[in-house]
């Protein structure tokens, strides 16, 4: 995976199996639904690549008027010294860094204008992302 290119999204929903259903509708993507930490998410595979994925927002949230919102993960080679780096930089870590066995490590910060973002760290492991950059595709540098 290239680094410090967007490479996946988690969608935090009110209501995960009707936003499955949704996305599977509009784009053919298919909901795979696992466990993690006591908890459920949902990967979203399209033609056998993972792209995605997304989970219930906890009651709480909801009732503190968090909407159903995406959050889009840029790639890093060391997560610990992007973690660094964006504090030193003014952000701050609202997640701090775990691991999602099969996927990556990941951590959320907040810019210093306050935008949200994830850090991902491929653990390699996985089934291919589909948003693994190629040395075709746009952006990768042959195009500039």
């Amino acid at each position: 995976m290239s680094e410090h290119r967007f490479c996946w999204a988690d969608l935090a929903t009110v209501d995960d199996v009707r936003a499955g259903a949704f996305y599977a509708a509009l784009f053919g993507w298919s909901p795979q639904p696992r466990t993690h930490a006591g908890g459920r998410f949902t990967l979203l595979e399209n033609e056998g690549r993972q792209l995605a994925s997304l989970y219930r927002l906890a009651q709480a949230q909801v009732a503190c008027g968090v909407p159903s919102h995406w959050l889009p993960y840029v790639s890093t080679p060391d997560l610990s010294a992007s973690v660094a780096r964006a504090m030193a930089l003014g952000g701050d870590v609202i997640v701090k860094s775990q691991s999602v066995p099969g996927l990556a490590s990941v951590a959320v910060a907040v810019d210093p204008t306050g935008a949200l973002f994830g850090l991902w760290q491929s653990d390699g492991l996985g089934k291919k992302q589909a948003n693994e950059a190629r040395d075709d595709a746009p952006g990768a540098g042959g195009d500039r």
